[in-house]
């Protein structure tokens, strides 16, 4: 499913990456003392943005070819704040066969934008936030995403889950991951809009 997408995550990531060493004026040492979280073999460091911190995420290589594709790096590079819900490689690898490859083309980049800004809520919610709202609200905590779309925060089997218009459940695989402008939350399964 990815053949056709390898040139254009690849391209993708050194592009971001390059415009992100572009922009890094912070020191290794000082970075070094910050408390990050690992996501795709990679630190996560809070000081910087989720653009600069995903393109160094081998889990997100997919997530990243296609933030560049909507043209969403310079609003998720924004002060924000945002809470994305950062679906892995693996997510995007249980959509049916070619639906990738189809949402990259220029002509489906209007579809490819409301899927990816359906995956952000306006604001930063931590997983605690998430799950105080949860249990405030009887059980579940509806958000309007960015897209303007809805999705549901609920508990289930002691794990924090999002849930689409479509009934789907997404696990929350790796929480409040923070960055300058907000929080990422690593998850299983990629959201898809009503």
């Amino acid at each position: 499913m990815f053949k056709n997408t390898k040139m254009v995550i690849a391209a993708s990531v050194i592009a971001l990456s390059l415009g992100a060493c572009a922009g890094n004026t912070g020191s290794d040492h000082a970075m070094s003392d910050e408390k990050t979280v690992m996501v795709g073999g990679a630190p996560m460091y809070p000081s910087k943005n989720i653009v600069e911190n995903a393109v160094n995420s081998k889990d997100h290589t997919t997530l990243v070819a296609a933030v560049q594709a909507a043209g969403l790096v310079d609003t998720l590079a924004s002060p924000g704040p945002f809470t994305v819900f950062a679906p892995t490689n693996a997510a995007f690898a249980k959509l049916p066969d070619g639906t990738v490859d189809t949402l990259l083309k220029p002509e489906n980049k209007a579809t490819l934008t409301k899927v990816l800004t359906y995956h952000v809520v306006p604001g930063t919610l931590t997983a605690a936030d998430l799950m105080e709202k949860t249990k405030a609200m009887g059980g579940k905590y509806e958000m309007t995403t960015a897209s303007g779309g809805t999705i549901t925060a609920e508990m289930k089997n002691g794990g924090l889950y999002v849930v689409d218009d479509k009934g789907q459940w997404s696990k929350i695989t790796i929480a409040n991951v923070m960055q300058s402008n907000g929080v990422i939350h690593v998850v299983d399964t990629v959201l898809l809009p009503g």
